[in-house]
């Protein structure tokens, strides 16, 4: 009797170790599967194509700097980023000749343009100022003083203090968003006198440097060197932290539109641009300020408020 006891016993412990293996072994199986499974799950479709890219000149060192960076990351990705202006960029974006149209104005400023048909995308904030040869001799102007200078009721730095050099008017054609930005925030309104034109903000540069009395206007992110002197307004020096705080009056939005949503390469290129990588570190080297630092806000009409 002892002995079949112990023989009963000895089958259930057999019979529940089979069944405790072929469970064990079951689950193994699935955890197998589902660690194949997992990579797959995970990848990441590989980025392809070409995006075109135009508009506003001042934009275009970080527009530039981060599609290098994307492109390092996606090698089968071609991003061609163009300046001309912003009405070139939001006209050409609006009628689908280019994915993205850079613009330092809101679309609704610019005549012509279908913002309605346009989607806003603000990536940065960029300050800009007056720029002059620095043999000019001066580092800060009265803004009344500076509208005087642009429509030409002050035709000599000596006026200001500076050398006794007659003043060289360095102007963006119409279609700059730059130009918009400066007339409106620096001058008032004002329109400038008659002067040199340029297309490219890297041309006023150099036209600036090579020019005795030369005198224009560039985005903070071209202040690169001492070959030419920005100019504080008002005893207001050109910083970021004076235009994160609304002190310095001369900012802008930088805006990349694209007609409707964004879509494929767009949309990933722009995701791009707002990631911590770029809005952290890119922006900061190459002179631009993030949306989010900014403790005031301005709307299409420039009006200004806290935030």
């Amino acid at each position: 009797m002892k002995n079949m006891k112990k023989f009963g016993l000895g089958m259930t412990l057999s019979a529940l170790m089979v069944i405790t293996a072929a469970c064990g072994g079951g689950a193994s199986k699935d955890n197998s599967a589902g660690t194949d499974k997992t990579p797959k799950t995970a990848e990441t479709k590989e980025l392809s194509g070409s995006l075109v890219v135009s508009g506003s000149s001042a934009m275009q060192p970080l527009v530039a700097a981060a599609a290098e960076e994307f492109m390092a990351e996606n090698p089968k990705v071609d991003i061609q980023v163009n300046a001309g202006g912003s009405g070139t960029g939001l006209s050409q974006v609006a009628e689908g000749s280019v994915q993205i149209g850079n613009s330092d104005v809101f679309a609704e400023e610019k005549e012509g343009i279908p913002a309605d048909k346009l989607v806003d995308h603000k990536v940065a904030v960029v300050g800009m100022t007056a720029a002059v040869n620095p043999k000019v001799g001066i580092k800060d102007i009265k803004k009344e003083d500076l509208i005087k200078v642009f429509t030409g009721k002050i035709t000599n730095w000596k006026e200001l203090g500076g050398k006794d050099q007659k003043i060289v008017l360095v102007n963006r054609p119409d279609s700059s968003g730059t130009r918009a930005v400066f007339n409106k925030f620096a001058l008032d309104g004002a329109t400038p006198a008659e002067g040199i034109t340029e297309d490219s903000s890297n041309t006023v540069k150099k036209i600036i440097n090579e020019t005795d009395g030369a005198i224009g206007y560039l985005a903070f992110s071209y202040f690169t060197d001492d070959s030419v002197t920005p100019l504080s307004i008002d005893g207001v020096e050109p910083t970021d932290e004076n235009v994160q705080s609304g002190k310095f009056p001369v900012w802008a939005y930088q805006h990349s539109y694209t007609k409707g949503e964004a879509t494929d390469l767009a949309k990933e290129f722009l995701d791009y641009m707002m990631s911590d990588d770029i809005q952290n570190t890119l922006l900061k080297d190459q002179g631009y300020l993030p949306v989010t630092k900014m403790k005031v806000e301005r709307d299409a009409k420039g009006n200004q408020k806290d935030i």
